[in-house]
C-alpha cells in the first residue's frame, strides 16, 4: 500500500473571479461610496437652500427653496399640469420618439451605404452645425405655435446625434461577422436586426441619451418664444409679470421632470445594454 506524499499548492479559489476578492470588494466600495455622492449632494444642496434665509443668502431674485416649494401648489395645481404639463411632455416623447425612428433609419442607410453617406456627407454636417435655436423662428412661421411646432424643433435639434452614432456603430461593426452573415446567405433583414442593430447598439443608445436632452432643451425654448401652453410659457408669463417665485417653480419643476425622464431612460438603457455590460464585464475580470 502506497502512500501519496505528494505536496501540492493549495487552490486559490477567488483569484480569477470567486464573490469575496479585493478587487471586487473594492469595485463594490466604490460603487457604494459613487451612490452616496449622485444622492448625497443633490440633498446637501437642497438643504442648505432650503435654510438660505437663515444663512443670510436670499435675494429677491433668488429666494430660498422654502419659499419656492410653499409657492409649489399654487403655480402648478390640477389645471396647470392639464393645461400646460400634459403638452410639454406630449411634445418632448413625440419629438423624441420621431428622432430615434428616423435617426436609426437613415443612419442605418448610411451606415450600409458608404457612397451614399460620402454623398450626403457635407449637407448633413451643415444642417448639424445650424443652431436649432436659429431655427425655431422658421418653425413658427411654417408650423404655427402649435404642437407641430414644438415636435419639429425638437426632431430638428434631437436627430442628429442618433443618426450619426447610428452612423458610426454600423460602419464600426466587426467585417469578419458581416462576412461570416454573407458566407451563410443571411437575409438582409436577419442581418440587420440580429447582428448589425445590437453590434451597433451602444452607439445607438448613447446618442439617443443625447437626444433626450436636446429634446428637453429645445422644448423649453420653443415654448419660451412662442407658444399657447407648456411649461416654458408658465415660465414666460410668470417672467413678464416680474414673478421670479413662480419663474423658480418652473424651473424646479422642470428640472423633476428631466430628472425623472433619465432615470426612465437609464431603466431602459440598462435593461437593452445588459449583454454588453456582460461582456465587459467578463472582460475586466
Amino acid at each position: 500500500m502506497s502512500t501519496d506524499t505528494t505536496v501540492r499548492p493549495p487552490v486559490a479559489a477567488n483569484a480569477s473571479g470567486g464573490p469575496n476578492t479585493p478587487r471586487k470588494r473594492s469595485r463594490a466600495n466604490r460603487s457604494a461610496w459613487l451612490r452616496v455622492l449622485e444622492y448625497g449632494t443633490p440633498l446637501v444642496i437642497a438643504a442648505i437652500w432650503w435654510f438660505a434665509d437663515e444663512l443670510g443668502v436670499t435675494t429677491f431674485f433668488f429666494p430660498s427653496l422654502e419659499t419656492i416649494v410653499e409657492r409649489f401648489p399654487e403655480v402648478w395645481n390640477g389645471t396647470t399640469l392639464v393645461r400646460d404639463v400634459v403638452p410639454t411632455l406630449t411634445a418632448i416623447l413625440l419629438g423624441f420618439a420621431v428622432s430615434c425612428i428616423a435617426g436609426i433609419g437613415f443612419g442605418l442607410l448610411l451606415g450600409l451605404n458608404p457612397r451614399v453617406n460620402e454623398f450626403l456627407l457635407p449637407l448633413l454636417e451643415f444642417f448639424r452645425a445650424m443652431p436649432a435655436i436659429a431655427a425655431v423662428p422658421l418653425f413658427i412661421i411654417l408650423l404655427g405655435v402649435g404642437m407641430e411646432m414644438k415636435v419639429g424643433c425638437i426632431v430638428f435639434a434631437a436627430i442628429w446625434p442618433v443618426l450619426l452614432n447610428t452612423t458610426d456603430g454600423v460602419r464600426g461593426v466587426d467585417k469578419t461577422m458581416l462576412d461570416t452573415a454573407s458566407s451563410y446567405q443571411l437575409t438582409p433583414y436577419w442581418r440587420i436586426t440580429r447582428l448589425i442593430l445590437p453590434a451597433a447598439s451602444p452607439s445607438i443608445v448613447a446618442g439617443m441619451r443625447v437626444a433626450l436632452a436636446q429634446s428637453m432643451v429645445l422644448i423649453i425654448i420653443s415654448e419660451l418664444v412662442a407658444s399657447s401652453a407648456g411649461i416654458g410659457n408658465v415660465i414666460s408669463d410668470a417672467t413678464g409679470k416680474f414673478d421670479l417665485v413662480a419663474v423658480w417653480t418652473g424651473i424646479c419643476f422642470m428640472a423633476i421632470v428631466a430628472f425623472v425622464l433619465s432615470k426612465l431612460f437609464e431603466m431602459f438603457e440598462h435593461r437593452i445594454l445588459a449583454w454588453h455590460r456582460g461582456l465587459h464585464g467578463r472582460e475586466e475580470s
